[in-house]
């Protein structure tokens, strides 16, 4: 057979392709491993997407918000090999900015977390993190080869003097950033990896109205662990598939930098 698109591949995912077909796009997947590990990438992403979304005793969120993401991040080959999912994501962002604001938190005392209002901040964090760091061929839109155009770059767009704190001291080094849209103007993400490649992100939101709680705040969304605090006016949020004690030591030494600078 031809080269699928991404509309078929995403036909054969969500179950629509005949018996015939899907044996047909099986076997061509057997000849094409590397599109074999990205279809496989997108059942993960979509996978976590859903479970991110996931709220138990409330209602679910609008398949609108996941089906439009779809045609636009799948819609050109080959190009969508690399980006698809991240697309598709900036879109869902802007599209679902509205229902941020109406998703549950954990935060760091039940107490509060009964009675708090929402924040969208770190469910914003964890649905980037979601798409974005699995990417294989760009994850970043600049490299950490590049860190001081990096941050000259993001500090522009921002209006904000932006610059990545180090993690290098608990094992965790500076893959790069990129620029992404948020509630109140653009947003900057920083990624991280380790030895075993496992992945972190840093998000950072310009004009975020304060807390009146100082401090971290924890949530857990879905497969991503959040921690996120407010500092002069910024909101910053660490992201990652990690364990919440493993996770908060990498926030405080994040948070320290990022105070002192």
């Amino acid at each position: 057979m031809t080269e699928p698109n991404a509309d078929k591949l995403q036909a054969y995912l969500d179950g629509e392709l005949s018996p015939s077909e899907a044996e047909a796009l099986e076997a061509w997947l057997e000849r094409h491993p590397d599109a074999a590990r990205q279809l496989e990438q997108w059942r993960r992403q979509d996978e976590a997407l859903r479970e991110l979304w996931a709220l138990p005793g409330r209602e679910p969120v609008p398949a609108r918000l996941l089906d439009a993401a779809r045609p636009l991040a799948r819609r050109a080959a080959p190009a969508w090999w690399g980006q698809g999912l991240a697309a598709g994501l900036v879109f869902a962002l802007g599209l679902g900015g509205g229902w941020y604001g109406r998703l549950a938190y954990q935060a760091d005392r039940p107490a509060v977390a009964a009675s708090a209002p929402t924040d969208s901040l770190p469910r914003q964090a964890a649905m980037a993190h979601v798409v974005y760091s699995p990417d294989i061929q760009r994850p970043v839109e600049i490299g950490a080869d590049q860190e001081a155009q990096m941050v000259s770059w993001l500090s522009q767009r921002m209006r904000s003097q932006i610059k990545p704190p180090r993690l290098a001291a608990a094992g965790y080094e500076l893959i790069g950033g990129r620029l992404l849209p948020g509630d109140q103007g653009p947003v900057a993400q920083f990624m991280y990896h380790d030895a075993s490649g496992l992945r972190v992100t840093l998000y950072v939101a310009n004009g975020v109205s304060p807390r009146a709680e100082r401090g971290f705040h924890f949530a857990s969304q879905g497969p991503v662990n959040v921690y996120y605090w407010w500092d002069q006016g910024q909101g910053y949020a660490l992201s990652a598939g990690l364990p919440r004690e493993r996770l908060a030591d990498l926030a405080q030494l994040a948070q320290r930098q990022l105070a002192a600078g």
